[in-house]
């Protein structure tokens, strides 16, 4: 039952985890991440400068923007992390799960020995 869990699980995650690439691909794609950085950097410098208030709330979004940037760049490495984090885990479950069979396979074999 727990290992079943364990496959969906993993199954749900790696399907996620394509998707998430692919999302971040298409981001890379359309704009690379450091030069999003920079032009960002750059308008807001550049509004910055002026004096009428409509650049000024303009400003205000483009490093509000920036700032969104920064933090959905932290979540995803952060997930990704934990996915991989996850991954392990699994690995290591598999594997466990596995040496315990193999270990109840001799004891009963064992055991029969003794008792013929």
């Amino acid at each position: 039952m727990i290992f079943a869990c364990f496959i969906i699980l993993s199954v749900y995650l790696q399907r996620r985890i394509r998707v998430i690439q692919s999302e971040k691909e298409e981001r890379e794609t359309a704009m690379d991440e450091a030069k999003l950085g920079d032009k960002l950097n750059e308008l807001v410098r550049e509004v910055g400068g002026m004096m009428d208030p409509q650049y000024k709330k303009l400003a205000v979004l483009a490093k509000r923007a920036h700032e969104n940037h920064k933090r959905l760049k932290k979540s995803v490495d952060s997930l990704q992390e934990s996915l991989d984090y996850l991954r392990i885990c699994i690995k290591y479950q598999l594997f466990d799960l596995e040496a315990t069979h193999r270990e109840n396979e001799y004891l009963r074999k064992l055991l029969e020995e003794k008792d013929s």
